[in-house]
């Protein structure tokens, strides 16, 4: 296996609120957005020397050549899904993107800089661009003057806090809110707290910024196959969407949950963060069911392993 290290700037783009989307449109037409804005960055790429390396879910990751391609290309991307909403759906995209080295093999790449990049996707708003200080000081004076400083936080594999900031790639923003950056600290944001890790009978399954959705249900196309006559075919979703993770109920008897410490809850059509641990039973409550349970925990290690 070949292998060699670069600089590049790699940049995440994802859909924000793609859980509402899919509950709102349908898993067809929301399949058919997704396509269509991956049509619309493709496009885009090739003018700025960029190259499309994989889908996750609905996000992309692209590589550039520096931090003034990289940015050039997500203002582009942004303004381009804006003024032509993919499928005829406006959708808001949230970005990070990180410029240093990376360890290629073959079409792929890895290492912390894309760790670094993928994090910072995960904690910008919507139709935000955000960027590590390392990246801002490698920009050109003219896009300098773009990007301000929003927030700090503790990048993974560092001890002190570094600044992110926002690119401003509209050039009206009439909706900018004024910081206090320049005038106190602002606090920092929460780091990487890990994936989550399901447990059912003998599986074992780990989700993360690679593996960002399961399903559960009793049709046995589902990743965690329920054998119950109380479960729907198509019973539950678990996602990640930024840096949490959330049970979404599609079923007709619901979907109870029990945190650790707490007494359970019943979930029917609509989602809940799953926060912590605790154990999750599709269909029926604890003490109707106790043979399917499913557990759920926190894994420690880092939610964007790549």
């Amino acid at each position: 296996m070949t292998r060699s290290h670069t600089n590049m700037a790699v940049l995440f783009a994802d859909i924000t609120g793609s859980t509402s989307l899919f509950s709102a449109v349908g898993d067809g037409v929301a399949r058919q957005i997704e396509q269509a804005w991956l049509n619309q960055v493709t496009t885009l790429l090739p003018a700025f020397a960029g190259r499309l390396v994989k889908t996750i879910g609905d996000e992309v990751m692209c590589v550039f050549r520096d931090a003034d391609q990289a940015v050039l290309a997500a203002s582009a991307i942004q303004a381009n899904v804006t003024s032509y909403p993919p499928h005829g759906h406006a959708i808001k995209l949230h970005m990070g993107l990180h410029a240093g080295d990376v360890m290629v093999e073959h079409d792929d790449i890895f290492g912390n800089t894309v760790n670094v990049a993928a994090y910072l996707a995960a904690v910008a708003l919507p139709q935000q661009i955000a960027i590590t200080d390392s990246t801002y000081a490698m920009l050109s004076d003219p896009l300098k003057t773009v990007a301000r400083p929003v927030f700090r936080t503790v990048l993974k594999g560092q001890t002190i806090a570094s600044t992110i900031y926002h690119v401003l790639w509209r050039n009206d923003n009439p909706d900018l809110t004024d910081s206090f950056f320049s005038v106190r600290q602002p606090p920092l944001l929460p780091g990487d707290n890990g994936g989550l890790l399901l447990k059912y009978a003998d599986q074992l399954i780990d989700l993360n910024h690679l593996h960002p959705r399961i399903s559960l249900g009793r049709d046995v196309s589902c990743d965690i196959v329920v054998d119950d006559r109380f479960v729907s075919r198509e019973h539950a979703t678990i996602e990640l969407d930024g840096m949490d993770f959330y049970l979404v109920d599609r079923s007709i008897n619901g979907t109870y949950i029990a945190f650790d410490g707490r007494p359970e809850v019943s979930v029917l059509r609509r989602d809940v963060l799953l926060g912590g641990a605790g154990k999750i039973s599709v269909g029926r409550a604890f003490a109707e069911d106790p043979q399917h349970v499913i557990m759920f925990s926190y894994d420690r290690r880092s939610l964007f392993r790549v």
